[in-house]
Parts: structure tokens; sequence; C-alpha cells
């Protein structure tokens, strides 16, 4: 088949039912696009322009592109690629970079077309999903001008930047107009397209496996030969809810005597929740060589830390003597990653303590960790780890233990009626204190509220952080803004559907993850507070944390009470924010 990418002329072999994705990777080499879901078509990560119009590549078979034009970021006019890159970057509007070639390319064809007005932006970003930045300062970077935060590249230091996404992400992160056009460094872009590629071994797949790094490969000359060995099926979603693997426990009679003093309780469970990075699992490696990390550019909320990529690769290339190329497809992703444990427990206030009492699926060490709580009063926790049938669970992932105590404290002296300004301990906790208010380990506060209108609906979410220097404010708000859009998915619509006979996952699509889509995220306004001192690292955590906690105070069920399980789809918020 012959066609044109970015001006070039091609002709390529292509297999039957061959993606135009798989071609612009695997076969000319040109890795902009890149593979978040294929074949699901649900991320946008893929999508360019096929004779001016935006296509999801990995639905797009090449027989329908035989002998057109196809434009990836690359192939845009250059002062409109280069003008678009330098906004993302003035806004903020691109973290790890891995979503932004195809929301640039979709935003370009919009200007071009003059559409540009809000409800036009909500329809071409419907095809897209972000993790990283909350949708709000891609918003900025493609509306008019004065729309804009007053926001700009002049003046700011890269190297401070990106340590700022690193104190913030876990992992190095790169600042530039480089990362919203893609070329952040991705594990599988750099990977020798003529390598050997190893995929996990689904289950039921007849195919030879190889044993690696404690898991089984299927391992093949191509990746689209290794993925038809394996019988890499279509990812699905299934209309059963999550529901949460531990029984919701009930207050202790000790508690429930509280409420003859106006104090009383809390109870919470929590469901399975993906935390739905949007590069799946790669690495590569050369025989006796050093893998390629996963996390290359960008932290994947820890999710990654325990990946078996980078293992496998260098075990395998050491094996076979040669190159061989790791890659996770989407619904590997989904059934090898680690999840967030759910948990299940009850918290009161007496008037001086915080007495929690919770089980949690997993690791129950965060959950015990001391906290230094902006608060005068003390926290008692009784914690028990256990198993269920379901995926695993990582205490890696963005605030874990931190959030659920966070949640459940603010619960208890919201329920208590307390005076939280009374509570707290000292000015820098005054700073931010808002409706919730959480510290973490290095220091940094941030503090929250939730506002709802009078049908029960997010409509706004205040952040105020101190997170002593903040080296870059442009990605300290980003962080922000992308933590409270995760706090609010977590509190009201995240969630994985899992049998609970077999711990089998039924939700495989990344829609099906429950995060929020750009038309239904509130506005998210963040205050950076004068905070003298050294640059204190997870601030975005304590806004993950505070912006729960205020979510899950500020919404309500149809009956008007707090609700005791998250995902809380039976509120009005979620049902406003799911239309």
């Amino acid at each position: 088949m012959q066609f044109s990418c970015n001006g070039e002329q091609f002709e390529v072999d292509a297999a039957p039912g061959e993606s135009l994705l798989s071609v612009l990777r695997e076969r000319i080499g040109v890795v902009s696009p890149k593979d978040g879901c294929a074949p699901q078509g649900q991320c946008g990560c893929c999508t360019v322009l096929v004779d001016g119009e935006p296509r999801v590549a990995c639905v797009t078979p090449m027989a329908r592109v035989a002998g057109k034009s196809v434009l990836t970021v690359e192939g845009l006019d250059a002062a409109v690629r280069d003008d678009l890159a330098a906004r993302f970057v003035a806004t903020g509007g691109s973290q790890c970079g891995f979503c932004t070639p195809g929301i640039l390319v979709r935003l370009a064809a919009a200007e071009a077309k003059g559409k540009t007005r809000r409800v036009d932006l909500d329809r071409a970003l419907a095809a897209h999903l972000c993790r990283c930045t909350g949708w709000q300062t891609i918003f900025e970077a493609i509306e008019a001008p004065n729309a804009r935060p007053a926001t700009s590249t002049a003046g700011r230091d890269p190297s401070a930047a990106a340590d700022r996404a690193e104190l913030e992400g876990g992992g190095p992160q790169l600042v530039g107009p480089l990362v919203p056009l893609g070329d952040g460094g991705f594990a599988d872009d750099g990977a020798p397209r003529d390598a050997l590629v190893a995929v996990p071994f689904p289950p039921g797949s007849t195919a030879d496996a190889v044993d690696a790094a404690g898991s089984s490969w299927v391992v093949a000359d191509s990746l689209l030969e290794a993925r038809a060995l394996a019988g890499k099926v279509q990812g699905r979603r299934t209309t059963v809810e999550p529901e949460p693997p531990l029984e919701l426990p009930d207050l202790a009679p000790a508690d429930l005597r509280l409420a003859d003093r106006g104090l009383g309780g809390v109870r919470l469970a929590t469901s399975w929740v993906e935390p739905g990075y949007l590069e799946p699992d790669a690495s590569w490696c050369a025989p006796g060589g050093e893998p390629a990390t996963p996390l290359a550019n960008g932290g994947a909320f820890g999710g990654k830390v325990v990946s078996p990529a980078g293992a496998a690769a260098r075990e395998l290339a050491d094996r076979t003597g040669r190159t061989v190329r790791v890659v996770f497809a989407r619904e590997d992703v989904v059934r090898l990653g680690p999840k967030r444990p759910p948990m299940a427990a009850t918290a009161t206030f007496d008037g001086t303590v915080v007495h929690v009492r919770g089980t949690v699926v997993g690791d129950a060490t965060p959950f015990t960790a001391p906290i230094a709580w902006p608060y005068a009063v003390e926290e008692r926790g009784e914690w028990t780890g256990t198993t269920a049938l379901g995926p695993a669970t990582a205490s890696t992932l963005r605030a874990v233990g931190l959030a659920e105590r966070a949640v459940l404290l603010e619960g208890a002296l919201t329920v208590a009626h307390a005076d939280r300004l009374t509570l707290v301990r000292d000015a820098r906790g005054a700073s931010v204190l808002l409706d919730s208010c959480v510290a973490v380990e290095s220091g940094a506060l941030a503090g929250a509220r939730v506002a709802v209108d009078d049908a029960g609906h997010v409509e706004r979410v205040h952040v105020r952080v101190a997170a002593g220097d903040p080296l870059d404010d442009v990605v300290l708000r980003s962080y922000a803004i992308g933590a409270a859009h995760m706090a609010l998915g977590w509190v009201l619509t995240e969630g994985l559907a899992v049998d609970p006979e077999t711990g089998e996952v039924h939700d495989l699509t990344i829609r099906s993850f429950g995060i929020l889509r750009a038309k239904d995220t509130p506005a998210i306004e963040v205050e950076i507070v004068d905070d003298p001192g050294a640059p204190r690292a997870r601030a975005s955590d304590a806004v993950f944390a505070a912006v729960a906690a205020a979510a899950w105070n500020a919404v309500s069920d149809a009956d008007g009470a707090r609700p005791e399980m998250f995902p809380a789809r039976e509120t009005r918020a979620a049902a406003a924010l799911r239309r």
C-alpha cells in the first residue's frame, strides 16, 4: 500500500487488517502517535490527520489509508506546532507528554477550522483521555489568550521546573516544548524495531510461553506477530458496577454512644481502582545491557515501581542473544498492574482523639505509618491487612494510606461538628485550611474546598497548597489540578468491576475505569501559598487527599446522606459528572 506521511511517500506490505498505528510505529518508525490502548480506540493518544481529518490510528485499518496523506504532530506546520507546544508548556498542559501529541494534532485541526469555542473543545477532547493534568490546563492552552492564566515560558528555569515535576511525580521528568510533542523519551519509542518482541502470556493462550522475571511471555519477531500468537483479544467493559470487596463495617457500640454527646462516627468501604497511567509498561534491552526504564518520563503515580518489564527484557535478551522489546497492551496493564488497595473502616471523634479501625487488601503499613496531621488531635488507628480475590495491590500508588486516613479523619471531625479552626496546630496549617487540610511527610500542606450547587452537583474546587519553594508555579499548579481531578474521580466515579468468585477483572477498556472526561471536570482553582523554606515534595499527594476528603464531606446521596462507598456513583454529583 502506498501513502504519504508528513510529506514523504511510503510503500508498505501491510498485513490483512493491520492498523495505521501499527504501520506508523512498527514499519516506518514514526513514534509520536502513542499506543495507549490499541485496538480499543478510546484514549486518543494515537490521533493523526488523514487527509486533514482527525483519525484514531489504532482503529483505522491501513486499507482505508491507501493513497491518502497522513500528518502526525511532526508534520504540522512548524509555526502552528511550535506555538501549540509553547502554549502547553506555558499553562502546564503537559506533564508526562504521552497523550498530548494526539491532542495537539486534533486541536490544530480544530483551530484551522475556527472551532475553539468551549463547546467545540468539549467535543474535540471527548475522544481523548489525560490522566496527569486534570484537563483545565489543556483548555487554557487552546482557549483565547485572554482566557489563559498569566503564565509564560519567559523567565522560567527549565531545570527548576523539572525538579518540581520530579518532586511531585517521583521520577525524572522533562519540562519543555519537546514533551507535549511526545518526545519525552518513552521506553518503547527508542527501542530498535528489528528487536524480538515479548508480550505477557494471557489467560487461555495456547502459544508457547517463555518464563522470565517471574512471569510468562510470548516472544516473536514483531509486535504484530507476538500479539497474534498470544491470542490478544479486544478489551471489554462490563455492565456490572464496581463493588468494594470488603464488607462495610458496623460502628462499635461505644462509637454509637458518642451520638448522645453530639459526636459520632463515619464508615467507608472503597473499591478496586486502576492507577490509569496512559503509557503501558514497556522496556527493551540488548544482551548484556541495562534495560530501558518503564519510568522514562513521569512516575506513573507509583504504578510501575514493581513492573516486571525491565527485568524480563534483560533476562530474555541475555537468553536469546538478541535485543528484546517488552510491550504491554492496555489489557495486560489492567490484568497485571497493581491497583489502589480497597479498604473498609470506621472513624469516630470523641472530642480529643480520632479512633480509626479498618481493614485493607494488601500491605497495611502505609495505613499505620505516623502522619503529622495539621490538627491538634490524636489519631489512633487499628489497621489489619487481608487478602481478597482480585488483582494485586500496591502501597506505592499516589497517597495510599494518607488519602484514606485523611478522608476518615475529616469525615469524623465533620460529623462531630468540631470547630476545626481551633484544632489547627500552627500558622502554616491555618494558611491553607479550607474544608480539609492534609500534610505529607515532607511537610507540604494542602487544603481544599469542594463547592456543590443547589442540585448537589460539584461546580468548583478550590485548593491552597504550601510546598516551600515552589521552584516553578506552573508545574506545581498543574500537578495540583491533576491531583484534584484524580481525587474527584476516586470518590465519585472510578472503580473496577472484579468477579468476587474468581478475582477476574471485568473492566479491561480504558474508558471503563471511570476517569473524568474533559467536559465533566469542574473548575479547579489553585492558590500557591507563600511558604518560605526548601522545596517540599509530594505536595500533590496532599492535594489529592485534601480534595478527596472535602469532596466526601460535600456530596450526598438521594437521601442527603454521606455516601459510605467509593465510587459514590449513587450521588447526584457523580450522576452529573457522568451525564
